[in-house]
């Protein structure tokens, strides 16, 4: 196998807890893809105007920030975080199921936030819980957590798109909008609602959409997600209705009886403390005074900058997916609406392939030399997109290194941050946090910008953002240089076992 020994026995050993985090966050990518391009049919069915039906796509990003913030609470035990992650994960099936039932914007809004608060909780805890089972393991499992998030991202649009409407959906007397469809499909983009108030399209008429469909066969994809997780909890006897014992969840080590009996009575110690990982904080918790009591500058320093180099790289990718294909139809390019149409679809797919490359290279690489690397790349690519702006080849170039520079950002990121601090900060809570503000406010400021100063605005932007998540960067190494660091002692761990002293292999209930 491409990685050592220990890795290996120790992935065999969380098997099944790996699998099913895994397979949680293909549910997060297969919700988070689809709306864009069913936005014009779900429309139809809410007979609804287009400046009302794109504030379903606020009511998604808010609830997600939300749910991000909020996921913290449901992760403290195992037994709370499985519970979390199967509600997630069913909620998300029955807001596939539940959408070609909602025939009011209003009542499709809140079910979209309800899906929303559902991502959010999934992004949360499982990446903090493949974090708290590997720790300085965990970069190569983070890499494989978010190929599956691109990869659901990948397949629901793919889904949909047999049952999307190519002529208007709602047919009316004097109906002008229907050779437009596609077009206006590929511009609705989870930007202003404003910028779409003088396209009109009729609102009353007989609806002729398919595209229930579409969401009743993703529903189906996705009933063996929560399934998995049922199964999870069965295995760990954490089912209340099921199994009436609390015993505690024995460390994975005593479990598969490969520890050594020196290490037993530490083992046994770590297993009746009521946290395992008392650092993996809600952002509530984070923010008590009592956890910055005797915390030094770099402290807080290291979350603040590893935040904000993801507020900006996260992002970069919202804001590019999200009107890369409104910059390339206009001025100066002109690119034909058809082709246009790939670039989103494109920038997403080397996504999903860098991630899947990354899993391999990231056992070979450390996480910050791949941080630097993705974030020089994203420079570099926005500098060359502003030099050839008048040239169509080069952007679909573009987009595609742009892709696979941003895709292994995030766990890259999350595995070096919680390594300088040993697994004992607030990083996971913090990153995901600013991840997802960076997504929400970035498309809405590009959005604006847009609006206001033209197309070619949105390089720029990307190249300014691109800068200061450099800027960032280089400043969060600065301060890890400054961190203190772990013992000696701590750090001559024989290559039999976990570097790291706090780890037992597994968390407690």
């Amino acid at each position: 196998m491409w990685w050592d020994e220990r890795v290996s026995a120790r992935f065999r050993r969380n098997l099944q807890p790996t699998l099913t985090y895994w397979s949680v966050f293909f549910s997060f990518g297969l919700c988070i893809a689809f709306l864009g391009p069913t936005l014009l049919d779900l429309r139809c069915q809410t007979q609804s105007s287009l400046s009302q039906i794109t504030w379903v796509f606020f009511s998604q990003q808010f609830c997600l920030l939300l749910g991000s913030c909020l996921g913290g609470v449901f992760k403290r035990t195992l037994a709370q975080s499985l519970l979390a992650l199967f509600a997630s994960s069913l909620a998300i099936s029955l807001v596939f199921a539940i959408i070609p039932l909602c025939h009011n914007v209003v009542l499709l809004a809140v079910v979209m936030a309800v899906a929303g608060l559902a991502m959010g909780c999934i992004d949360t805890i499982s990446n903090m819980q493949l974090v708290r089972i590997y720790q300085k393991d965990s970069a190569i499992f983070l890499q494989a957590l978010h190929f599956f998030v691109g990869f659901g991202a990948l397949l629901s649009p793919l889904i949909a798109d047999p049952f999307l409407s190519d002529t208007n959906c709602i047919l009316a007397n004097g109906s002008s909008a229907a050779s437009n469809l596609p077009h206006l499909r590929k511009s609705l983009l989870p930007q202003r609602p404003g910028n779409l108030s003088h396209l009109e399209l009729p609102t009353r008429g007989l609806v002729v959409t398919r595209v229930s469909y579409a969401f009743w066969i993703m529903a189906l994809i996705n009933l063996p997600v929560p399934i998995a997780v049922f199964f999870l909890l069965y295995k760990e006897r954490m089912v209340p209705c099921l199994n009436g014992s609390s015993h505690p969840l024995l460390p994975a080590d005593e479990l598969a009886l490969e520890t050594r009996p020196g290490d037993k009575d530490e083992l046994s110690t770590a297993a009746q403390r009521p946290h395992t990982a008392a650092g993996h904080e809600d952002l509530f918790s984070c923010c008590q005074s009592k956890n910055f009591q005797g915390a030094s500058f770099t402290y807080f320093a290291v979350h603040i900058t590893g935040a904000l180099v993801l507020f900006m790289t996260d992002g970069i990718v919202g804001e590019y997916s999200g009107f890369v294909y409104s910059y390339a139809v206009d001025e100066p390019l002109a690119v034909v609406h058809k082709v246009a149409g790939y670039l989103p679809s494109l920038f997403w797919g080397f996504i999903t392939l860098g991630r899947l490359i990354s899993i391999p290279v990231s056992y070979r690489m450390k996480p910050a030399t791949m941080v630097f690397i993705n974030v020089v790349g994203v420079l570099i690519t926005f500098l060359l997109l502003l030099i050839f702006s008048s040239s169509v080849v080069f952007l679909f170039v573009g987009t595609a290194s742009l892709g696979l520079f941003l895709s292994s950002t995030f766990p890259s990121m999350l595995a070096y941050t919680e390594d300088i601090l040993q697994y004992k900060g607030c990083a996971t809570t913090v990153l995901v946090t600013g991840a997802g503000i960076g997504e929400m406010v970035l498309q809405l400021l590009v959005g604006s910008i847009i609006h206001d100063r033209g197309s070619y605005s949105f390089l720029v932007c990307g190249m300014i953002f691109g800068c200061l998540a450099f800027t960032f960067y280089a400043l969060l190494v600065f301060f890890h240089r400054m961190y203190p660091q772990p013992s000696p002692e701590l750090d001559e761990a024989s290559p039999g076992r976990a570097a790291e002293p706090e780890d037992t292999g597994q968390y407690q209930r």
